[in-house]
Order: C-alpha cells, then structure tokens, then sequence
C-alpha cells in the first residue's frame, strides 16, 4: 500500500471514529458510500448435517457471537451470512465454492473442516484475487503448504503442528520404540509423519507404520499386532467416534496398563467422557486446553454456555477467532472490504492477543503461529500439564509466499 493510501486509510477511519460514520462517508469515493450502506457478505461452508453436524455448529455459533459482540458490524457495516452445508462431501465442494462466490458474491468465504474439501476450495481460491478464504477447521498442510495464497487464511491449525510436538513428547519421557496407527486419509498420514519426525529429533523409531482403511473401527487384530510388538509407547490419532472405539479396544486389550499411548489432541478431545476410563491418563497436544488460565477463556466459556446451552469445544474456539480476525480486518479498513489488498494486509499482519487458546499471529503462510499444549485427561476432563511447545509456526513445505 503507498504511503497516500496509507494516510487516507487512517483519515477515513479517524473521522468515522471522531465525527460519526455518516460524516465520514460523504468524503469516500462513491464505491465505498454505496458499499458502506450494504451488507459485508459472509460465504460459510461448514457441515450441518450427518456426522459432523457438531463442528459446522460449534465453528458458526461462536463466529457469530464474536460478531455479536462487536454490535453485529465489521468496520461499521452490518453482516449478512450466507450459509450453505458442505455435506463432507468433496465432490459437491467446487459446486458449493462456486455459488457463494459467483451467484452470492461473498466477501469472505469461511470453510470448512474436511481438508479434502479444503483442498478443492483452495484451488479454486488461488485462480482469484477475492473473496477472502478463512480455514476454520481443516489442517490439511497443503492448505498453508503447495496451495498458499495470498486470499487464503486459517484460524485453527495445520496438521504439523499438534502431532510433531506429541512426537517430541514420548522421546522426552524416554521412550526410544513406537508404533503409530490411524486412518489413511489425508490427517492420519500426516499427523502420523509429523509424530514420527518429532520423535526422531530425540532418537526415536517407529517400528511399525499401520493405516486402516478410513472409517474402519475394527482395531482388534493391528492391536493384537501392537502387543505381539511390544513398542515403547503407541502414537495413534483417530477422532470422534472412531476415537472412542479405538480408546476403549485399546483399554479392553489389555494395552494401555503396558504400553503408554499419545497423540494429536484430537484423539481425546470432546470424547472425554463417553471412552470414560480408557481415556483417563492419556497425553495429547493440542493449540488449546479448555481449563486454559486466562481471562478471555473464562469468558469465552461462560459466554458461550449462556447463549448455547453447552460447553464450547476447540472447533467453537476457532470459529471465535475467525470472527476476531474478519473484526479487525474490516475495522483497519474502516469497512471498506471491497479493498481486497489492504485488508489481506490487515490480516497478515494481525495479533489476536485476546484469544481464549493465548495470543497468537499470522505467520508468512497465513497460519497461526500459537502455543501447542500438553493436556491429560482427568476425571473425565482436560487437565493441562503446561505448553509442549511456544509460539509455533508450521514449517510451510512448498509454499511459495514463506
């Protein structure tokens, strides 16, 4: 941005602070006066049907109570959303990608959670300047990776980040043999590879590598596989579901008095109590812990459960930072959002210190840069052992803007 637009970026927004946006619009160009008196259009690509009904809810309740409590405007104009369900399924994405940009025209899309879906939207994204794509679930690294581009952001994390850490855990508490074990889909293979070069670091070794066809949940003979082993320690990431199973099989197997078990956060998260005490004792990393100590988290969980009836999880948490984000992108535009470049500025130089996961930034990839934390459940919840690993930024593999 030149230093002209600069000042009148900051004039605009200085007199709409000081004089009233009213007054201020009668100095903008006529762009900005007819646009200030629309809508900002929030394209939302999420699951609300079938089996992950729960993330597509969790995400857009707290987005939008972010929003709420901001008056209901970004950079004082008033937001309509336009919701579309994504069905988990990949094949309908491009279809879905393409209504909310071509026939809605969106100024934000925000989606989804699958990372094949993911992909498949950021292809079509990186071919366009607009609209703005913010990830608020998916960690597929490709996204933050190869398929880079200046109009796509995540809030949440990359698939690197949770698992490497968990790796670098079982080697600090001595353990030198693992085995890994998850689906084969785009998660499973690369948390696992992220588990493995973490434990690498501290001389570890994965003696057996196992992918099961997702979603299969017959886990009995790859654990009878796992004793006949006898590894160290066990690194496995499943979710939902297929979590609990494998959780309470692990238990029932006699394994998990044995041979220690860890992972990506997602292997306990929000299943806490239905796997009961085959969750209990179990080590995870994650970017958020919900008995996080600090001021924004205590609200955000009391504020959450008073207008939804529920605890918040770590998918509502990522759709809080995405409202953040979309608030003080419009906010350092002073609404004008059509300005496409000066807000992807706003954006990639953001803080959200107001976090209830902790503060955290943009990193050059347009990924968060935040804290991994080690959590044990107990008692049927999260405790938090402390942070596994500070302010840390996926590595970007492939992206060309890193």
């Amino acid at each position: 941005m030149s230093n002209n637009k600069k000042s009148r970026r900051k004039f605009i927004v200085n007199a709409a602070a000081t004089t009233g946006f009213v007054a201020a619009s009668s100095i903008l160009p006529t762009r900005f006066a007819i646009g200030a008196k629309t809508k900002i259009k929030v394209g939302v690509l999420l699951p609300y049907s079938g089996t992950y009904a729960m993330l597509g809810n969790s995400i857009t309740n707290a987005m939008k109570m972010r929003i709420e409590q901001a008056g209901g405007r970004m950079g004082g104009r008033l937001v309509k959303y336009v919701a579309l369900d994504s069905e988990m399924s990949v094949p309908k994405a491009p279809q879905n990608t393409n209504k909310l940009i071509k026939k809605e025209k969106v100024d934000f899309l925000v989606g989804p959670v699958h990372s094949g879906i993911a992909a498949a939207m950021a292809k079509i994204m990186g071919q366009r300047k607009s609209p703005i794509m913010i990830v608020p679930n998916a960690g597929s690294n490709d996204v933050t990776g190869p398929l880079c581009a200046p109009n796509i952001f995540r809030t949440s994390f990359s698939n690197w980040q949770p698992a490497f850490p968990g790796g670098v855990l079982m080697g600090k508490e001595g353990h030198k043999t693992c085995v890994t074990i998850s689906w084969k889909y785009g998660a499973g293979i690369q948390m696992m590879k992220a588990g493995r070069d973490g434990f690498k670091t501290l001389g570890g070794i994965s003696i057996k590598d196992i992918l099961m066809p997702f979603p299969n949940v017959e886990f009995q003979a790859h654990l009878s596989e796992i004793a006949a082993l006898k590894p160290d320690c066990v690194f496995a990431f499943f979710s939902g579901g297929g979590a609990i199973k494998f959780l309470k099989d692990y238990e029932a197997a006699g394994l998990k008095s044995k041979i220690p078990l860890y992972g990506p956060g997602f292997l306990t998260e929000g299943v806490e109590k239905a796997a009961g005490s085959a969750a209990e004792g179990i080590k995870t990393t994650l970017h958020y812990a919900s008995n996080l100590d600090n001021h924004e988290n205590h609200k955000f969980r009391a504020d959450y459960k008073a207008a939804f009836g529920t605890d918040p999880n770590v998918f509502s948490v990522q759709g809080y930072d995405t409202g953040s984000l979309l608030l003080q992108a419009s906010a350092a535009v002073g609404g004008d959002v059509e300005a496409v470049a000066d807000v992807i500025e706003a954006m990639e130089t953001s803080r959200v210190p107001d976090s209830p996961r902790g503060p955290w930034s943009m990193s050059k990839a347009h990924n968060p840069i935040q804290n991994i934390y080690l959590r044990e459940v107990k008692d049927g919840q999260q405790n938090l052992l402390g942070i596994a690993a500070k302010s840390l930024a996926d590595p970007a593999t492939g992206c060309k803007m890193a």
